[in-house]
Parts: C-alpha cells; sequence; structure tokens
C-alpha cells in the first residue's frame, strides 16, 4: 500500500499542477523509481492510496501491466482521510496483513528480510527504523533492546531513531477505527508504541525522500550512481 495522497504544500511550485508523486526525478516521474524500486524486490501487488491530482498517478500507472505489475487505486473521496484514515479505506482490498509505504520514499532495504521478519513475530504492527540522531530529519522513535518504546511527533533528545519509512500491520489494527473519519497514521503507531504492540525493525542503510528540494537532489544523486529501470 503506498500513501499518495499528500497535498505536498511545501514543494509549491513544483507540486502546484501534479502531485508529489509525479515529480520529476532524472526524467521519470518519481513513482517510477519507487515501484520499480519494489518490484525488484518481488512486489506485484499495489494499492495506491490517493486523492490530490490523483488523476495524474492514473493516467501515468493505469493499471500496472506495462510494469508488470498490478495497481489498485482506493480514492479518499470528497473528505480527506488522512493517512489512517486512507488506510482504512484501502484494507478492502487486502489480506490480513500487508505492507504500507510513504508515497515519497525511496527505500533501499532489502524488503524480504523485513517482511520474513514480521511474519515471524507475534506483533500486530512492525516498524522500520533508522538511527537518525536527527541528520537527515527529526528523530522520533526511542528503540530499546530491540522494541519500540515510544513514537512520538515531538522533540525529544531521547530519541535517536527515525521512522524509516515502511511499516508493516495486520488488518484488525485499523478496524479498530471509524470509517470515513480523518486520521493520522502517526497518532495509530503512537497508540500501538504505548500498548507495546508496534515491534522495531532496524534498517542500516539511508533513507531518500522527495519531500523537500535536497531530498530530491539527494535521491537524483543516488539513482546515477546505482542506476536501475524496469526490466
Amino acid at each position: 500500500m503506498i500513501l499518495a495522497g499528500g497535498l505536498a504544500t511545501r514543494l509549491y511550485p513544483l507540486t502546484e499542477k501534479i502531485p508529489k508523486s509525479m515529480i520529476p526525478v532524472n526524467g521519470a516521474p518519481f513513482i517510477y523509481w519507487q515501484m520499480k524500486l519494489l518490484e525488484e524486490a518481488g512486489f506485484d501487488k499495489f494499492i495506491l492510496c490517493v486523492s490530490h491530482k490523483s488523476q495524474a498517478i492514473k493516467n501515468y500507472l493505469k493499471d500496472g501491466s506495462k510494469f508488470g505489475v498490478e495497481v489498485i487505486y482506493s480514492e479518499d473521496g470528497e473528505k480527506l482521510l488522512g493517512t489512517g484514515g486512507a488506510i482504512l479505506k484501502a484494507t478492502r482490498f487486502v489480506d490480513e496483513k500487508f505492507a504500507v509505504l510513504y508515497g515519497d520514499s525511496y527505500l533501499p532495504l532489502d524488503y524480504k528480510l523485513a517482511e520474513k521478519y514480521f511474519l515471524e513475530i507475534n506483533k500486530p504492527a512492525m516498524m522500520t527504523i533508522f538511527k537518525n540522531e536527527n541528520i537527515f530529519d527529526q528523530s522520533n522513535v526511542l528503540y530499546v533492546n530491540h522494541s519500540i518504546v515510544e513514537y512520538k511527533k515531538k522533540l525529544n533528545d531521547d530519541y535517536k531513531h527515525i521512522d524509516y519509512g515502511l511499516s508493516f500491520f495486520t488488518k484488525s489494527v485499523f478496524q479498530k477505527y471509524p470509517t470515513e473519519t480523518n486520521f493520522d497514521l502517526a497518532e495509530v503507531c503512537e497508540n500501538l508504541a504505548e500498548n507495546a504492540e508496534l515491534a522495531g525493525y532496524e534498517v542500516f542503510e539511508r533513507f531518500y525522500e522527495i519531500g523537500s528540494l535536497q531530498g530530491i537532489q539527494d535521491l537524483e544523486t543516488h539513482l546515477k550512481e546505482n542506476p536501475n529501470g524496469f526490466h
């Protein structure tokens, strides 16, 4: 599941007419590079949670067949649902367990190892984390003895790790929330951490994101040094 419905106001005027996923990166829309990475990792079915200027994404990806994958769209509708509400609405398309990725994240990790770990543990959710120490963005995770003890959006000097951008969930996590309401994925993860239900999976490769102009430049440099493309 890819969260691609944000307004991306921080990137204006780049996103004035297109959604963030369609920002050009080294000659192709960002979502091309993101889905290529995921396809190489072995994923072949995607649910895109969309709202803002979603037609541009649909026109480009269509049903995914030109990339050898299946793409389904879950629209927020007239009311923006937030990241949590969008996931809840899209759970009608998934089995009991699924992965969630932010629509602006390019994550060069071993996805299958992370997935394997989640399937082996007895937790309803798992977040990939990176020891960031406020280098690339604000650290927001307290990780102790292989467990996420706290997950918050506010500043705390004790936090050394950051949400890497990929999480795994069981469907039941979101079925506790009312449908067609706006709520944030951060709220869900914060509640899970407080109840000791959020496992942590530490990743050691830095993440890339297109949430800022610097982030776009860093990704373009990375892709030039590590070229790839669809088979």
